[in-house]
């Protein structure tokens, strides 16, 4: 699943920070799991700038271990947590406002 480098309603309402990008990467893609550089590709961020912040994620229980295939170690959302859980509902009422906006511009 390849990021579209265009702003979204939710980096227009939290900022276009790396962070962010990995956040909306992972909430649209909730039901996966990803390897780190996916998730780095997804997010059209530095992989390097993924290693940054994955110590916060994994300590937050952003995320979390699904299995290894291979060398691979692969994630996802940890929607167990009662944070995430926030997260999801937010962003599933920001992508349904923007859908339904974007609706009725087309009608008109």
């Amino acid at each position: 699943m390849k990021f579209q480098d265009e702003k979204t309603l939710f980096r227009e309402m939290f900022g276009d920070t790396p962070k962010i990008r990995v956040l909306e990467y992972l909430l649209e893609g909730r039901e996966l799991d990803h390897s780190m550089g996916d998730i780095a590709d997804g997010s059209n961020i530095n992989r390097i700038t993924l290693f940054r912040m994955w110590k916060d994620l994994e300590k937050n229980k952003i995320i979390k271990h699904t299995r290894d295939i291979g060398n691979a170690k692969l994630y996802k959302l940890n929607i167990e947590n009662p944070y995430v859980k926030i997260l999801v509902e937010l962003f599933d009422k920001i992508i349904n406002v923007d859908f339904r906006e974007k609706e009725i511009l087309m009608q008109n």
